[in-house]
């Protein structure tokens, strides 16, 4: 990692962190309806990961916003998107948890709990036939990896050495039920350890979420097979907006605002990567621009034609 990345990579942490507060005001407006997972806290993560592997197909989950930013896609299209107006990534249709672009090879999410594991093995099977280098890379949370498709995903790609990574994204949390009541220990690359290499990392640290991906990225485009990655988060919030996370004690909860990603990257960029305050304040302000842009377009986009909801229901032959 250099200067130019690390500064990029905290500005999509601040945008990421803004859009999702404007994302949660606006929900109380009722400007976003249905549902909401934010990722306040896990910017890091969420961030690093994208700019890490930035060749191949990324399979996220439905807490994706920032994920989606961070991969290119422009936080006006993520916000109408939310607002449901048809200028939105997927048309107004998806909302929320179903941000998909094509063009930047992001297909996420999947609001179904570890859905995305066996499309992404699928996708990194048709890969290998084709014998393209890039491999493919999905997102999930320590609650998907309790799902019979997880250890499937995992036996098949291991079987047939496929170019996949595996990327636990442990919160400790499924919803509101902590991993001590759905697991018997914390480290859940221990489900993965009989099939595949695995790294785990710490989430909140931007550089480091980096270096791991990297590393795992080469492996996998080298022809290793797959690889599991866990990280180890905190999001600040519930799981979705309609949760007040009170199952969480206040001492666990200053204990976890107490790594902010934000915090601790500011002042590596100021200490190690020698940016300036005026630096780093012009970064902040680029990114809130960039939210109030967002917002402000998503308000004035247009609703969807009734028409749109009989579109790309079935594949039309060309």
């Amino acid at each position: 990692m250099n200067k130019l990345l690390a500064q990029e990579i905290y500005y999509f942490m601040v945008l990421g962190r803004n859009f999702e507060y404007a994302a949660k005001e606006n929900y109380m407006q009722g400007n976003v309806s249905g549902f909401l997972h934010l990722d306040i806290g896990q910017e890091a993560f969420s961030v690093a990961a994208m700019k890490a592997f930035e060749k191949g197909d990324i399979f996220a989950t439905y807490r994706e916003h920032v994920m989606a930013m961070a991969r290119g896609i422009e936080p006006k299209a993520v916000m109408a998107e939310l607002f449901g107006k048809a200028e939105g990534v997927s048309g107004g249709k998806g909302g929320s948890m179903h941000l998909f672009e094509p063009s930047r090879f992001f297909y996420g999410g999947d609001a179904i709990v570890g859905g995305q594991i066996p499309n992404a093995v699928g996708c990194a099977y048709a890969r290998k036939l084709q014998g393209a280098e890039d491999g493919v890379m999905v997102i999930f949370g320590d609650g998907a990896s309790n799902g019979g498709a997880f250890f499937e995903s995992l036996n098949i790609a291991a079987t047939h050495k496929l170019p996949l990574l595996f990327l636990c994204e442990n919160n400790e949390y499924a919803i509101g039920t902590n991993i001590k009541r759905s697991a018997p220990f914390r480290e859940q690359a221990k489900k993965a350890e009989p099939y595949m290499m695995t790294l785990s990392v710490d989430g909140m640290k931007a550089e480091a979420v980096y270096e791991t991906i990297k590393e795992a990225q080469k492996l996998i485009e080298d022809g290793h097979g797959p690889i599991f990655v866990e990280a180890f988060t905190c999001r600040f919030e519930g799981h979705s907006v309609s949760d007040a996370n009170s199952y969480r004690s206040t001492q666990e909860m200053s204990h976890c605002k107490a790594k902010d990603p934000l915090v601790h990257f500011k002042k590596e960029l100021l200490e190690r990567w020698m940016c300036s305050d005026k630096e780093l304040q012009e970064i902040e302000q680029k990114a809130q621009t960039a939210v109030d842009e967002a917002v402000a377009f998503a308000k004035n986009a247009t609703e969807p034609n009734v028409a749109a909801l009989f579109e790309h229901v079935f594949v039309e032959e060309v």
